[in-house]
């Protein structure tokens, strides 16, 4: 997600500097400020949601490595029951393997399920970062019409989206 907002700003310094009203100048200021907290809650809802996405791998590739164990223990519990069935010797290390594969399951299991865990927060994390950048964003649109019209209930708008967004912020942080 990236934010463009440089020319926003600059058309705002440009029309303070024009009108030389100080609220403006602070509009812009403001805005500025509100660029930077977008780039820094847009940086790190990336690095959320590519951390979401690794970890769903993760946990899809200890999926996989527990049904191939699953059907390795299948595969000798057919042999065993083959065995057992035409009165044949079975050998004891198959059923402790049969066992150990059970036993490997049960923590891969837990790892697989672990990761996915690991992948819902860091997505729920992701989804409150990208709500502060979509708030930062207004909030810089409704800085520059605020110049443009020449309305200051508008710039005081902007600040209120903009003190939502850094709630966001924050709370992603947290």
């Amino acid at each position: 997600m990236e934010v463009p907002t440089e020319h926003l700003h600059e058309s705002i310094q440009e029309g303070a500097e024009k009108r030389n009203e100080r609220w403006i100048l602070l509009v812009a200021m403001s805005t500025a400020l509100l660029a930077v907290f977008a780039a820094l809650a847009s940086l790190l809802a990336g690095y959320h949601a590519n951390e979401a996405l690794v970890k769903q791998v993760q946990a899809s590739d200890q999926w996989a490595y527990y049904q191939a164990k699953g059907i390795k223990s299948a595969v000798l519990e057919s042999k065993l029951e083959l065995l057992w069935a035409l009165d044949k010797e079975r050998n004891p290390k198959d059923e402790e393997k049969v066992t150990e594969y059970k036993n490997q399951q049960k923590e891969i299991e837990a790892e697989a399920r672990e990761r996915e865990k690991s992948s819902a927060e860091h997505l729920a994390v992701h989804n409150v970062l990208a709500r502060g950048v979509t708030l930062f964003q207004i909030a810089i649109a409704i800085a520059a019409i605020s110049v443009i019209t020449r309305r200051k209930w508008l710039w005081v708008g902007s600040l209120i989206l903009g003190l939502s967004g850094l709630f966001f912020l924050v709370q992603g942080l947290l």
